[in-house]
């Protein structure tokens, strides 16, 4: 029986994957696996049992990712899951950014009397350009920047996308009618509206500061639905006050945005819908579980993707540093135990590998033991059909 904490309610469609060989349940002790959406885990104290944690949700800023990386917990997340639902909401943030509907719906709530000729007179100061034949810059090509590139097209605009890193299931989900932008600068130069769509990293944070408002045309309409801290809000709000920004959307409100004319602030509302809360749990059971049943890892945060056809009676899965000669010590203690390799893979992520071999020979709890003794492995597992 396996053991899956869940630290946050989980979708009952992600659950029902689980079969008979599992147990759901509400305390950490003897779990094999944590299910979690935006519980706090930083202060956690993992039990040696844990081999998985799984986000339902693209964001990890809420796990010890680095820590668990150390304990020889393979921590995954589950991008994509809810991509569309944050591209229904930028769609609607880039609208909402052009023609002045927000405002105008506050201004008709305040009207008591004579309404239909207050509207007519009123109504020109909510006027907004239409987004048809615009410019629109996509900075970051992942999951949601393809779909919201791909709509935007589709809506008519100009659509120019900039990502150094596309993966190859971005490559070829995006639209051949998108263009592909050589440089954030060519952007930043040439879009009328800026969405963005790239992960917080220390290379990321800040990266939309005054260096980057002075390289855009004026009144440019900017959209953040990926992180807060992307955009540096003290510049922008001088780029607001200089006619740069003519419109900020973003789904992170924070301090010293609220009230601000020129700033829409949704409330993180990008991946709040039913559909997206079940897709994400049903991405992030079905990693868990393939990686407990057959050690396979996809859309891990911490180890890299390794997945082989397993064709032998065992499996060994291997966390290890990644460092010279490891494989070797591996493979020694192996044929040193009388253990016939009949596959083999490692694969390696930054400081972290991980390997899986397959054999026919039968793997002992003592095979285990003598493998894990060596320098630098940090978590062995033995599978079998």
């Amino acid at each position: 029986m396996r053991n899956i904490y869940t630290l946050n309610k989980i979708s009952s469609r992600g659950l029902k994957i689980f079969d008979e060989s599992y147990s759901i349940q509400e305390t950490l002790e003897a779990a094999d696996a944590i299910l979690v959406r935006s519980a706090k885990m930083h202060d956690m104290a993992l039990p040696t049992s844990v081999k998985a944690i799984a986000r339902a949700g693209a964001g990890v800023n809420n796990i010890p990712v680095e820590k668990c990386a150390q304990q020889g917990i393979v921590v995954f997340n589950t991008p994509g899951a809810n991509a569309n639902a944050v591209k229904e909401l930028v769609i609607a943030g880039l609208l909402l950014s052009s023609r002045k509907v927000v405002e105008g719906i506050n201004w008709a709530s305040t009207l008591t009397k004579d309404v239909a000729k207050e509207v007519e007179a009123g109504k020109s100061a909510f006027v907004g350009p239409e987004i048809l034949g615009k410019k629109l810059g996509v900075v970051g090509l992942g999951a949601i920047g393809v779909m919201v590139a791909n709509a935007g097209q589709a809506l008519g605009m100009d659509v120019i996308g900039y990502d150094p890193y596309i993966s190859v299931d971005g490559a070829w989900g995006i639209s051949r009618h998108i263009h592909h932008a050589l440089s954030l600068e060519q952007i930043l130069n040439e879009a009328d509206y800026i969405t963005i769509h790239v992960p917080l990293t220390s290379n990321t944070q800040g990266m939309f500061n005054a260096e980057a408002f002075s390289k855009m045309k004026k009144s440019i309409r900017l959209l953040n639905f990926s992180r807060d801290t992307l955009v540096n809000n003290e510049d922008l709000l001088h780029a607001i006050e200089k006619g740069t920004i003519d419109k900020y959307v973003t789904d992170f409100p924070v301090d010293g945005l609220i009230g601000n004319p020129h700033i829409l602030t949704i409330p993180h509302l990008g991946a709040s819908t039913p559909e997206s809360e079940e897709n994400c749990a049903v991405m992030a059971v079905k990693q868990v579980k393939d990686y407990l049943e057959t050690g396979s890892i996809v859309n891990s945060v911490n180890f890299p993707r390794c997945e082989m056809a397993w064709n032998a009676a065992f499996r060994l899965t291997i966390i290890h540093k990644n460092i010279p000669a490891m494989i070797g010590k591996i493979t020694n203690i192996i044929a040193t135990e009388g253990i016939n390799i009949s596959d083999m893979l490692n694969k390696s992520k930054g400081e972290w590998a991980y390997t899986i071999i397959d054999t026919d020979t039968k793997v002992t709890d003592e095979n285990v033991q003598n493998i894990s003794e060596i320098d630098d492995i940090i978590k062995v597992r033995v599978l079998f059909k």
